[in-house]
């Protein structure tokens, strides 16, 4: 097989939650551009609507699916409809998320249970409903959840509030990721992890707004992520070109984990 083809996603469906902004659009437009279709997950409508004009400008063909995923039970269904549109699901990229910045005495627990519900029970019942639905019986598939670095370490600096639940939601991404990994190695299904480093985000901007240029001057490469930097990793993993690779995690930081 040539490298082209080990890379070409042509025929594969993708379903990319928390879709229509930011990083999972960035990913998206990856996975398109390799010949795949892509159901994007989000829970507003007109964002949804915005990123498959974005995507179908670029030639894209896109399928915009709402869905509140803080509610467990309208996961399955979305899967569902994803699949009645475009076919099963070959790549699923967990990328929905949600953080909270508050000092551990203060932190509210209905947010510690937003922040775990979206980063990790989501997540957890989206694996299920696509494995069960698509990659265990066809046993083939790719995963690709994200992670941040943030999970990697303690992450805690003085400069910006302190954001124990990410940093723990993260960090079960991680180990969730290894250990469905081992599990579903059985059935040919790849599933892996890419950790960021700072991007500009809608989550991101208040940390950045409040740490200024520090935030590319922690890393060696001395700037943030940028609109290109994470398609590379998420094509690798999505494609062929990882048939051997499971378990793994990479960190797109700038160089900041390896100091």
């Amino acid at each position: 097989m040539s490298l082209r083809q080990l890379f070409d996603l042509t025929g594969k469906v993708a379903l990319v939650t928390g879709g229509s902004r930011g990083l999972g659009l960035q990913m998206a437009e990856a996975l398109g551009e390799m010949g795949a279709r892509v159901a994007l997950v989000a829970r507003k409508r007109d964002e949804l609507d915005q990123a498959v004009a974005h995507l179908a400008a670029q030639g894209i063909e896109a399928l915009p699916l709402a869905c509140d995923m803080t509610n467990s039970a309208s996961i399955a269904p979305m899967v569902a409809e994803a699949i009645t549109a475009l076919g099963p699901i070959d790549v699923l990229v967990n990328n929905a998320g949600a953080t909270w910045g508050a000092a551990t005495l203060e932190h509210p627990l209905d947010a510690w249970h937003k922040v775990i519900n979206l980063n990790l029970t989501a997540l957890f019942v989206t694996c299920q409903e696509v494995g069960r639905r698509s990659m265990v019986p066809r046993r083939r598939g790719k995963i690709i959840n994200i992670a941040s670095i943030l999970g990697l370490g303690g992450g805690g600096e003085s400069s910006r509030p302190p954001t124990l639940a990410y940093n723990t939601s993260k960090a079960g991404v991680i180990n969730f990721t290894r250990s469905l990994a081992v599990e579903w190695a059985q059935y040919n299904i790849g599933v892996n992890a890419i950790a960021p480093g700072f991007f500009p985000t809608k989550m991101t901007k208040g940390i950045m707004d409040m740490m200024g240029d520090a935030v590319a001057e922690r890393a060696p490469m001395k700037r943030v992520g940028g609109p290109e930097d994470l398609k590379g990793v998420t094509v690798l993993f999505a494609s062929d070109a990882s048939a051997f690779i499971t378990g793994q995690v990479i960190a797109v930081d700038g160089g900041v984990t390896a100091t």
